[in-house]
């Protein structure tokens, strides 16, 4: 994992709570929670194959 990964994880934090709060406060709740939605749905989408590996090398590791 790289550290150029966690700020673009915080990038997209930052992005999406500011996000939702300008749209919660001009009264569009369901435009800030799609928003919030898609934000986790792009750091999944990043997060998944590391997740992936770990368990890989997870399972080779007791596979001795």
């Amino acid at each position: 994992m790289t550290i150029s990964l966690i700020f673009k994880i915080a990038a997209v934090g930052i992005l999406v709570s500011v996000l939702c709060q300008i749209l919660k406060h001009s009264g569009r709740e369901e435009q800030a929670f799609l928003t919030s939605l898609a934000g986790l749905l792009l750091v999944l989408y990043w997060v998944v194959p590391y997740i992936y590996e770990l368990f890989e090398t997870i399972q080779n590791l007791f596979a001795l």
